[in-house]
């Protein structure tokens, strides 16, 4: 008689499980056999957790120390994605990442979590001029103080369906027909990571414990210019727009004014220092480190090409077609 050992993974506590990568992160932990528990901050909307996958949900803020340590009861890792530069011109970075990091590591301490992953920016330093690269850089420091051991990603642009960049920048394009403003010339060095790569690093490092107590930057396969991923999404989405040098404190002034009084606008202030200066590291991180190769950032931007429209008199004639 066989008998077949189910492996028992322990439970995820996860922050910013409602964004665009912690959506997919989530995915992933759960077809891996992993319980996850997220951590959603209290607010009167939905969570945009992702559908039909069965997580645990905790309601608490960063902020809330003794909720912090409650939501880490039978938690043996936790992956920390949470920001606040997606909140734009309503960011408290200081509170959401600074103070947030520090909580939750703290909280970490005292529960007795065995690891902490954290996602981090290219070119976070606690020195540098721009304040989430700034934030973020202070963020590291005070997970990497805590006693926790820990991993620390340094990712990339990251792209993919849902994404803040690859689809801002085409909300961008149609609300202006005529022309497109660059950041400068447009020359800014970037290397966009397809989502399902970063997920799939931070999985192979959930999974190896000789990755602790280190920090890795990683991107994906090809550096671009601004200039050069803006006309490849106008390639794809078979659209033409006059590509505009316009210089950043202009653009930042002005990116800070539409923000003020156009709620939902697709850029911020932060989004313009992500393009004020080159964001790359080596590109054979993924495949030396972690033996994954990554994907073309050509190749993998279907879920923007527009699909055909239905001609009018089509769908009339849909509507008044009697129902069997």
């Amino acid at each position: 008689m066989g008998f077949t050992f189910a492996i028992i993974h322990p439970m995820i506590l996860l922050t910013g499980g409602t964004g665009f990568i912690g959506r997919a992160l989530v995915r992933q932990l759960v077809e891996s056999g992993y319980p996850v528990r997220t951590l959603v901050r209290p607010s009167p909307q939905t969570p945009n957790l992702p559908r039909g996958v069965p997580v645990e949900v905790a309601v608490v803020s960063l902020g809330d120390a003794r909720g912090l340590r409650a939501a880490m009861r039978d938690v043996d890792t936790i992956i920390h994605l949470a920001g606040g530069e997606g909140r734009g011109g309503r960011a408290n970075l200081l509170e959401t990442d600074i103070r947030g990091a520090q909580n939750l590591s703290q909280a970490a301490a005292d529960a007795g979590i065995q690891r902490i992953l954290y996602l981090s920016h290219l070119g976070a330093d606690r020195a540098s001029a721009f304040p989430v690269l700034k934030a973020k850089g202070i963020a590291e420091e005070h997970i990497r103080r805590s006693g926790v051991p820990h991993t620390i990603l340094r990712g990339s642009i990251v792209f993919g369906p849902e994404d803040n960049f690859t689809t801002s920048i085409m909300r961008l394009i149609r609300l202006n027909p005529f022309f497109f403003l660059l950041p400068g010339e447009g020359n800014v060095l970037l290397q966009p990571l397809w989502v399902e790569d970063l997920v799939a690093a931070l999985l192979l490092v959930l999974q190896n414990p000789s990755t602790e107590n280190k920090t890795y930057e990683i991107g994906g396969a090809e550096y671009f210019t601004f200039r050069q991923i803006v006309e490849t999404l106008l390639s794809v989405s078979r659209k033409n727009r006059l590509l505009v040098p316009f210089s950043l404190p202009a653009l930042r002034a002005l990116t800070v004014l539409i923000e003020s009084v156009t709620p939902g606008f697709p850029t911020s202030v932060f989004w313009v220092d992500y393009l004020s200066v080159n964001r790359t590291c080596p590109v054979d991180t993924l495949p030396r480190v972690f033996g994954l190769m990554p994907a073309r950032f050509t190749t993998r931007l279907n879920y923007l090409i527009p699909t055909p429209r239905q001609p009018l008199l089509q769908k009339i004639q849909q509507r008044l077609r009697p129902q069997k």
